[in-house]
């Protein structure tokens, strides 16, 4: 096996986590900036260092990526499928970027994997994709969506009585709690998935054995790009989720990284599954502004957003073949 191919692949493994970090870190504090909970500076650097912690939490959702996907596949072929499936998911990463779209970083990796697969004669586990990544996709902003309206429906009620000043002073200070949640969360679902890919280029490079435990190089690795990428900041997403569905008040921004955070755990702990931090968070912004009244949330971004998530596979997929064709020409 080539090791520079090898070194390669998990080079751009890692550059995909740092545009993930850039590209997600919205998802964790945007709702604190734009409450003013805390300060950008502030948010970014809690955001990393959440993010690293949250990396080294569990590998049930790397196992699901490395394992529940496609099949391995072999040899400088294989190497050449895993390195189209990063750079579709990265093209894709950093056109929605520019054009300030929170997609899903995490989609566009598995679309990457499903078209590179495809284009490069691999398996693809189809039971696997639809029930660890297309039900999950649909599921969790629905769940969201309702958690979210649930959840500050409750926090109004419970408050109802309470000076409106010293609640949202409180809740400014909760929040800071909730986003470290919600970095943590980042962290817990999107390291893992890079540490997927970096196993599978291991097994693939007969460096490591199938069902062999994560080296904690590659959980540092991973874990600390996300970090760098997330401190970079994604000032673009950040105005789409913090200003431009809703215009978000401190109590409103506990109840959407509370819900976001809680989701986040709960679908990487029991069912493995590695869900958009996207998705979740956008959602429960939307479910929880509906408590206001419908209309005041910009059903019409929102739209787009929605409109953003459903072409991120395929478009990502798409991406991945060419590039495999490219690679293939190339170097196979």
């Amino acid at each position: 096996m080539d090791t520079f191919a090898l070194v390669a692949t998990i080079g751009v493994a890692l550059f995909f986590t740092y545009t993930n970090g850039f590209h997600d870190s919205a998802n964790a504090i945007a709702t604190s900036v734009s409450t003013r909970a805390l300060t950008p500076k502030a948010a970014l650097a809690m955001a990393a260092v959440m993010n690293l912690a949250g990396a080294f939490m569990g590998s049930g959702v790397a196992k699901t990526v490395s394992e529940g996907l496609i099949q391995t596949p072999t040899g400088s072929k294989g190497m050449g499928i895993l390195f189209a499936a990063l750079v579709g998911a990265i093209v894709w990463n950093l056109v929605t970027w520019y054009f300030g779209l929170p997609s899903s970083s995490s989609h566009a990796l598995f679309g990457g994997m499903v078209g590179a697969a495809l284009a490069g004669g691999t398996t693809v586990y189809w039971h696997g994709v639809l029930e660890k990544v297309v039900i999950p996709m649909f599921v969790s902003p629905v769940v969201g969506l309702l958690a979210g309206y649930l959840v500050m429906t409750a926090i109004l009620w419970i408050f109802r009585k309470a000076n409106p000043h010293k609640a949202k002073r409180g809740f400014r200070i909760a929040q800071t709690v909730s986003a470290a949640g919600m970095a943590l969360g980042h962290g817990l679902q999107d390291a893992q998935k890079t540490m997927g890919i970096v196993v599978m280029a291991l097994v693939i490079a007969d460096v490591e054995d199938y069902g062999d435990p994560i080296p904690v190089w590659v959980k540092i690795a991973c874990a600390v790009m996300l970090s760098l990428g997330t401190y970079a900041g994604g000032w673009r997403i950040m105005r789409t989720l913090g200003r431009k569905i809703i215009e978000l008040d401190p109590p409103q921004g506990f109840a959407a990284e509370a819900t976001g955070a809680t989701i986040m755990f709960t679908s990487a702990f029991l069912f493995k599954a590695p869900i958009s931090t996207t998705h979740v968070i956008t959602s429960a912004i939307m479910g929880v502004g509906a408590t206001k009244r419908v209309n005041a949330v910009r059903w019409g971004v929102a739209k787009n957003i929605i409109l953003g998530w459903f072409i991120t596979m395929p478009a990502a997929a798409l991406v991945a073949a060419a590039s495999y064709g490219i690679v293939k020409l190339a170097f196979l």
